[in-house]
């Protein structure tokens, strides 16, 4: 049984069932191999879609922390995991950005992690960067990993703190 978190504006979130691994991998995949080589080299892109995998998705499913986000047509526009007090695997197909969703599931996500934390922890891909940083998260460490190729991934552990 699907469970409905949030309905607004014709937009609702549920969480995933085993059955729909294949969608949210598409919804990342898709996401990283038409988004991140714009931001990243070759090597960086390839350990994205590797950290992905269809594993460590089902694990995430299996445990109930992934998401998806269904525009007003039913379609599966968006994903987010959540992990304690973290947000985790946030896509939103190419075709479907700048039209509000990644601010919705980025709201949810806070909101389910806001229940029982007080703060909120991402890793920032650049992409999605200039998001965090409106919406109130800071930069708390930068890291640098060496992928394939001899290419780098650079990103940012961001926090969100809310007092209660």
């Amino acid at each position: 049984m699907w469970l409905i978190y949030m309905r607004g504006r014709d937009k609702m979130i549920k969480q995933a069932e085993l059955k729909q691994l294949e969608l949210v991998k598409f919804i990342t995949l898709k996401t990283i191999i038409d988004i991140y080589p714009h931001y990243y080299p070759k090597g960086a892109v390839d350990f994205f879609i590797e950290h992905h995998n269809e594993s460590h998705i089902s694990k995430d499913i299996e445990s109930g922390q992934v998401y998806i986000v269904f525009d007003e047509q039913d379609d599966a526009v968006g994903t987010v995991t959540i992990h304690k007090n973290e947000i985790c695997r946030l896509f939103v197909l190419p075709q479907y950005q700048k039209r509000g969703f990644g601010n919705q599931i980025l709201k949810f996500a806070e909101d389910m992690i806001l229940k029982d934390y007080k703060t909120v922890v991402l890793d920032a891909s650049l992409p999605a960067k200039s998001i965090y940083l409106k919406r109130g998260y800071i930069i708390v460490e930068t890291h640098s990993i060496q992928t394939y190729h001899n290419d780098y991934l650079c990103y940012d552990v961001m926090i969100k703190e809310i007092d209660k």
